[in-house]
């Protein structure tokens, strides 16, 4: 690969670095520290990067960090351009506000999709290259030299013709004045010494050490606490509700109406105030969705997969008259639930509201979108208030969301210049979710006389997220993303050459708000495709990597990541005795991804031995993350095929907590083997592609040794014997 040139915006820079004339480079607002920065001690290069005297180095990172490691990822990225020390560098986070008023300098703040590096790897590296640059400058300047004969390593300017040396640190204010060039040279990959290294998160010491400051974990100065409760039937309001009979609860401070379906006590704590709350009595209207239940929606799932109209994601060639004639037909109804984010930290935010200006400190998915629900609900412009970030303790996707930052708001709004910090129980965090979609599938297919697949038809029925939450984001009418892993080509192609294929999906939105979660549609979609793909090999009598195999000679890099999963676990000779194995392969998220997994069965009961797991990401910025990540998304996949499902009755969600909504336990967790095999050329995404195959390679194991297909989802209490 070629040295990258890469031409940058004037403007973009120009308002980044000028910003710091008005005290923009000062104003970051760290949540609970008490000491401000020194004008005199911290010098911003440009808007990505700060250097304080002693050589630290700030980078600020735009994106949220939930534990995925996107943190550092991008930090490296910076320092990988900028050539300092790694050592000495800290990050920030900027403000959106911040954001917005610098004319989108840092770019987009919404963190999903795994698009945290591949969505912005290309400008934070432009970042570090031009503030290198202008470091080198202004040290040339210093010295009265040419900044060719100037190079930079380790947070040291070298003169190479005389040998002197500046550090970083000395020549950061001086390199603040200077203009930015007009085009920057990116490193050639081969010249990366931070990219591609397992170096260690920055974010590790203060979380182990109980330091990292968490939305739960905020106090600010006359701070007070509010618990929430919203009518728990979807589309349900708030009729009445009598107060008197909790003022005088101790601590209790405010009963507060938010819209016109939730009620909030606010107190000096949030025991206080959660107890009140749950001592108060309610009146709900629960409207038209109150005879909602799983057995409803599933019928009218059902109605869908034989819908005669059907919005097409993938045809080529005639699918229904190639399985017509085949000589063995194969069809199988699957289904996937409701499932739920469940993060360790529930929906928190902290607002103060003046009829002036709103701030916000929460963590978000989408710092942005945050800032419109606030400014919103604030009635305030939008320049007249701000988001602070923090780390999040989990989003999956749930935190894309905002509504819990305009009902932290819309309380504050009532206690005019009061701190009020919301905080759902985690019964209402589990009613009000955004939940992963419920469909059922149908697949077809057809094999030939030798055992070859001819045809294949796949009717998608259920709930499209973007009908809900981004309509205009539909293409005339059809939710593309519902098609995810059986898109004809794009980040989340089908991995199979199939003759003849038909892919369409009946559109059927029940009132149960659906909402990305990691790994969005194509958790279900694998397991449809991966386990239908394993019954058609078992039908045709042939060895289920082989099968697979001979429809992937046009899609080389999905075959690469299946054959090193294949070698790997040792398929097609002998596992231990009473030990099964299944594989799964995917595209997702521009990644290539495949599993192998070991199970066994006894006495009914499923253990789940060993997944060897391979992701073809392009690049990958550091290795270490990415076992991680792949590890971290096997105990989300894994707890959702054992344990997911969110059942509806009178409207509502029936599972309250994790004694009715459980993850697997660490006895439960397989040894997982990552196999990180880079290809280059392309940036994939991490976080979520591989959540997709650790649940249908089991699945196809578990076939394997109790010949038992299972099509519905959670295994929950599938009757599992042993062959």
């Amino acid at each position: 690969m070629a040295t990258e040139q890469v031409c940058i915006s004037r403007r973009a820079f120009l308002v980044g670095s000028a910003a710091a004339g008005v005290g923009l480079s000062l104003g970051l607002y760290l949540p609970v520290a008490n000491a401000a920065d020194d004008a005199a001690a911290v010098s911003e290069v440009n808007a990505w990067v700060v250097i304080q005297p002693d050589d630290t180095v700030i980078i600020r990172i735009a994106r949220s960090e939930m534990g995925q490691g996107t943190l550092t990822g991008l930090a490296q990225l910076v320092a990988e351009e900028l050539e300092c020390d790694w050592s000495k560098v800290t990050t920030e986070y900027p403000t959106p506000g911040q954001n917005l008023a610098r004319d989108r300098v840092w770019g987009s703040f919404a963190t999903g999709g795994s698009r945290g590096i591949r969505g912005s790897h290309q400008y934070v590296r432009e970042g570090g290259a031009v503030a290198r640059t202008l470091l080198i400058e202004a040290a040339a300047e210093r010295w009265g030299v040419a900044a060719a004969e100037c190079v930079a390593a380790n947070s040291v300017i070298t003169h190479r013709p005389s040998g002197r040396t500046l550090r970083y640190g000395e020549v950061a204010s001086d390199a603040a004045q200077h203009v930015p060039p007009v085009s920057v040279t990116l490193k050639d990959p081969k010249e990366w010494r931070l990219i591609g290294k397992p170096v260690k998160r920055l974010d590790t010491r203060d979380k182990v050490t109980g330091a990292q400051v968490f939305g739960a974990d905020l106090r600010l100065p006359g701070m007070l606490n509010a618990s929430i409760r919203a009518c728990p039937v979807f589309g349900g309001t708030l009729r009445t509700f009598d107060d008197a009979e909790v003022r005088g609860m101790p601590g209790v401070k405010a009963v507060v109406r938010v819209d016109d379906n939730a009620v909030a006590v606010v107190a000096d704590t949030w025991w206080q105030a959660d107890r009140a709350l749950r001592a108060l009595p309610l009146q709900w209207d629960n409207g038209a969705n109150a005879d909602v239940t799983s057995a409803s929606i599933a019928a009218m799932l059902a109605e869908g997969l034989d819908a005669p109209e059907a919005f097409v994601g993938n045809r080529n060639g005639d699918a229904e008259h190639a399985i017509s004639g085949a000589a063995t037909r194969v069809e199988a109804i699957y289904g996937y639930p409701f499932q739920h984010h469940a993060t360790m930290e529930p929906m928190n935010a902290t607002a103060r509201w003046t009829e002036e200006r709103c701030e916000v400190w929460c963590p978000t998915q989408n710092g942005e979108a945050a800032l419109q629900a606030a400014a919103t609900a604030a009635g305030l412009p939008v320049e007249h208030c701000d988001v602070y970030k923090l780390h999040l303790g989990g989003g999956f996707g749930r935190r894309g969301f905002s509504d819990y930052v305009s009902q932290a708001v819309k309380i504050a709004k009532q206690l005019p210049g009061v701190a009020v910090k919301l905080m759902w129980s985690r019964e209402e965090d589990m009613r009000h979710g955004a939940y992963h979609p419920i469909t059922q599938a149908r697949l077809t297919g057809g094999l030939d006389e030798a055992g070859n697949l001819v045809g294949l038809r796949i009717r998608l029925s259920g709930q499209s997220i973007l009908a809900a939450v981004m309509p205009h984001a539909l293409k005339d009418g059809a939710d593309m993303i519902t098609f995810q892993g059986m898109l004809p080509d794009g980040d989340h192609a089908i991995s199979y050459s199939v003759p003849n294929l038909l892919v369409d999906h009946a559109m059927r939105n029940p009132p149960v708000p659906p909402g990305f979660w990691r790994g969005v549609n194509i958790n279900q979609n694998a397991i449809y495709f991966e386990c239908f793909l394993d019954e058609l090999a078992h039908a045709a009598g042939r060895d289920p990597l082989a099968f697979r195999q001979a429809l992937m000679s046009d899609h080389p890099q999905s075959l690469a990541v299946l054959n090193a999963v294949a070698e790997r676990s040792g398929w097609g000779k002998p596992a231990a005795q009473g030990v099964y194995r299944g594989l799964a392969v995917c595209k997702a998220f521009g990644s290539h991804v495949a599993a192998c997994a070991e199970v066994s069965v006894d006495d009914g009961r499923l253990r789940i031995h060993r997944i060897v797991a391979a992701t073809d990401s392009g690049y990958a910025v550091n290795p270490q993350q990415i076992e991680a990540q792949v590890e971290g998304s096997f105990v989300f996949g894994l707890s959702a095929m054992l344990y997911g499902a969110c059942t509806i009755a009178g409207g509502a969600v029936e599972q309250h907590n994790f004694d009715s909504y459980p993850s697997m336990l660490i006895a439960e967790m397989p040894k997982v083997e990552t196999i990180v095999m880079p290809s280059g050329g392309f940036w994939g995404g991490v976080g979520e592609p591989t959540i997709a195959v650790a649940a249908p390679a089991v699945l196809n194991a578990i076939f394997a040794a109790t010949g038992k297909r299972i099509r519905q989802l959670p295994i929950g209490d599938a009757d599992l014997h042993a062959a």
